[in-house]
């Protein structure tokens, strides 16, 4: 059994849970992988999950979380430039999930009420018979994302929280996504519609940092954000009849298929 299992299957383990999530210890872990000790690392972590260095930015790497941030090469995560493309605003392993009378159902079977994810009852209405878009990002992707599309934004809104972590283990076992910490971004977009850009905190990832939390302007393409360390999730949720799918995704909709995901890459069209 692993140490994951354990804390969410095991009696005991859930005692142990309870801590593990809270944000004083996500608020801590932060804190020591923003030291100078903590390059240590980097090299284990390198080799662990097989991260091919040459694909990013590595100047001025002082801590863990610098090198848990680096920003990628241009070239290598090009923007899907066509507007009728709704693009991936991450890497990540995507699934796809109609909502339906405000709920998503058995998301890794956990179920998710909509008004409560946005914590907005008369928000949530609006993206009855649209969609649910879930990247799920894990410590090897690349941690920054962009804006899917153009549009004006509203001021951020914080959802406090704890920080279960986003792997399977949790997702079978507790509605991961209303619990954690999140933050979204509300979005009248010029080609789909209004829209949420959500991100959700996860096990030791204190910090969501969205470069412009205010209103205002944003554009496609534009790096919205990063997280620090850990695995965590994007969420997109779209209005009806605002995007076609993309086949794959529309031939594994609401069946917990996950499907492999660039940032810029197109997985729909108007």
């Amino acid at each position: 059994m692993s140490f994951l299992n354990f804390l969410y299957e095991n009696r005991v383990g859930r005692i142990l849970l309870r801590p593990l999530v809270s944000k004083p210890v996500s608020d801590l872990s932060g804190e020591l992988l923003d030291s100078r000790f903590s390059k240590i690392l980097i090299g284990p972590f390198v080799r662990s999950n097989d991260i091919k260095v040459d694909d990013y930015q590595l100047d001025n790497i002082n801590s863990f979380n610098d090198f848990f941030c680096r920003r990628i090469k241009g070239n290598l995560r090009p923007i899907d430039q066509d507007n009728n493309s709704l693009i991936a605003p991450c890497d990540g392993l995507l699934s796809a999930y109609r909502i339906t009378d405000d709920l998503v159902l058995s998301v890794k079977q956990s179920e998710y009420n909509i008004s409560r994810l946005l914590k907005d009852r008369k928000l949530a209405s609006t993206f009855d018979g649209g969609y649910a878009l879930v990247f799920r990002l894990c410590v090897n992707h690349y941690h920054r994302y962009v804006y899917f599309d153009s549009g004006k934004k509203y001021r951020d809104r914080n959802v406090k929280g704890v920080y279960h972590t986003v792997r399977p283990v949790a997702l079978h076992i507790r509605p991961v996504f209303i619990e954690n910490a999140r933050k979204y971004s509300v979005i009248d977009t010029e080609n789909f519609g209004r829209a949420i850009q959500m991100e959700v905190g996860a096990m030791l990832v204190g910090r969501i940092v969205n470069e412009r939390p205010l209103a205002g302007r944003v554009l496609r393409g534009v790096e919205k954000g990063h997280f620090e360390y850990g695995g965590s999730t994007i969420i997109l949720l779209l209005s009806k009849g605002q995007v076609e799918l993309r086949k794959d995704l529309k031939d594994t909709l609401n069946k917990n298929v996950e499907i492999p995901v660039a940032m810029g890459e197109a997985i729909g069209s108007r």
